[in-house]
């Protein structure tokens, strides 16, 4: 058999027919986008054409499935690609659009994995449609920005709640991510000023709207103004309940210029640095600190301003009133001299309590100036010849103390009730002193012991001790 036999086929072997739809359907070219679909002959062998460009050319169809837009558009894409600098975005145009990572977010230097996820479909606005290399520049935090313009116009109208969370702590405040950054002053955050911004650092915050700028990209906030709405009913049944004269517990939450404020378990009340303390008060912080637990007096509510006045100085024992239960007109007690006037002398006889002893009153013999007499930082005894209570005077005597008299009680301890006889006059030291001083074995507290006074004479040292006389102005007492 021949090579031609065997494989069946010679040269010049018929070849079978084709239709001309057929030959005209395997010309037509493949891979054309809507050019000619040819679908497989139904089971009778017929082929289907079908031709759904029409009249329009197949340049034009290939153009149609482009988007079309111009710079400052927003655009919908799906992320096809993330790397550490960029985004990359497919919105259906030729090439896909770059999203730079400072683009991202309204917060710096962040990755941009943390911003999207791959496949996610997110809107853009077009920055550039072409820059110097070609690219299509997009952003995504400017097209929030647009939509959240938009809608935060509409909560100030509402005069509504925007809520985000703390992303920045910044000089005076801190910006809350509100789909765009709004500033929210150290001044606003709370009802009382917030010292410590930090600790708010990823907290969500509710906050209304209280200035909207769009040309400048301004937002300020205020969470405190929220907080004032929400607890406004809270804030007028607390004040309904809260009577002056009552005493409260409360913790010091803030210290100025002029007084503390004290948290009293859902208001402030401001105690007024004159109600600190019955001493004067060169600044608030010397009496009290933030954090402090303190109890206090209610002076006034203020129901139209919201406002509480409170008293530190009324919950403690009044030192003039303490003075006056402790001393009787008459007695002598140890002071030191304060301070010299040109009407007598400022002696301290107790703490915080301040007399006057007159010019009058300093010596038996006339006296031009008391500097002829005392200095201040001196001590010595001074016999009480006045205490008015109402006025918060009162009236020593140097000259009427040379002269003797009964020693205050608080002063007898350092001697023993056997160096007075029963009218409180001094009768000189007990024998144990007289023994412990001949032998030169006095103790410490004996040593320092002020000397009481015989009759007509005054010793030279005791314990400090202040007061105001009729002829002063009254002694500052805070």
């Amino acid at each position: 058999m021949s090579e031609q036999e065997a494989t069946g086929a010679t040269d010049n072997a018929p070849v079978p027919e084709t239709s001309q739809s057929e030959s005209a359907a395997a010309s037509q070219p493949s891979g054309a986008a809507g050019a000619v679909a040819t679908a497989e002959s139904p089971p009778d062998g017929g082929p289907v054409v079908l031709d759904d460009l029409g009249t329009q050319s197949f340049s034009d169809a290939v153009d149609a499935t482009i988007v079309e837009f111009d710079d400052g558009d927003i655009v919908s894409g799906k992320v096809v690609k993330i790397d550490s600098d960029e985004v990359l975005l497919d919105i259906g145009y030729k090439s896909e659009g770059v999203i730079p990572s400072r683009e991202l977010s309204i917060r710096n230097d962040i990755d941009p994995h943390e911003v999207v996820d791959l496949g996610e479909e997110l809107e853009a606005l077009v920055l550039q449609k072409e820059d110097k290399d070609g690219r299509l520049i997009l952003s995504k935090k400017r097209a929030q920005y647009e939509r959240a313009w938009g809608t935060i116009e509409a909560v100030k109208e509402k005069d509504g709640i925007v809520s985000g969370p703390v992303i920045e702590v910044v000089k005076g405040g801190l910006i809350l991510d509100i789909g765009l950054r709004g500033f929210l002053p150290a001044s606003l955050v709370d009802l009382r000023r917030v010292r410590d911004l930090h600790p708010f650092v990823g907290r969500n915050l509710d906050a209304k709207i209280i200035e909207l700028d769009k040309n400048r990209n301004n937002v300020v906030l205020s969470r405190r103004a929220y907080l004032e709405e929400t607890q406004r009913e809270q804030r007028d049944e607390f004040l309904a309940n809260l009577k002056p004269g009552e005493i409260r517990k409360g913790v010091v939450s803030s210290v100025v210029n002029f007084g503390a404020f004290v948290d009293l378990g859902g208001m402030d009340g401001l105690v007024h640095v004159s109600e600190l303390s019955w001493k004067h008060v060169d600044h608030p912080s010397s009496v009290v600190q933030v954090g402090d637990e303190v109890e206090v007096q209610v002076l006034d509510v203020d129901l139209d301003r919201e406002r509480i006045s409170l008293s530190l100085k009324a919950t403690q024992q009044d030192p003039w009133q303490e003075f006056a239960n402790g001393h009787q007109v008459g007695e002598l007690v140890y002071g030191k001299v304060t301070k010299l006037v040109p009407f007598g002398a400022f002696v301290q006889v107790g703490d915080g309590i301040e007399g006057l002893v007159h010019i009058s009153e300093m010596a038996a013999h006339h006296v031009e100036a008391p500097e002829q007499v005392v200095t201040p930082g001196e001590e010595l005894w001074v016999k009480i010849i006045d205490i008015d209570l109402d006025r918060r005077r009162i009236s020593l005597s140097i000259k009427q103390a040379a002269e003797g008299g009964e020693v205050a009680a608080e002063y007898r301890e350092h001697f023993g009730e056997d160096a007075f006889d029963e009218q409180g006059q001094y009768i000189g030291p007990t024998a144990e002193e007289t023994a412990a001083a001949a032998e030169g074995d006095a103790t410490a507290d004996e040593a320092a012991a002020p000397e009481a006074p015989a009759e007509g004479e005054t010793p030279a040292e005791a314990p400090d001790a202040p007061a105001t006389g009729d002829d002063a102005p009254p002694a500052e007492t805070g």
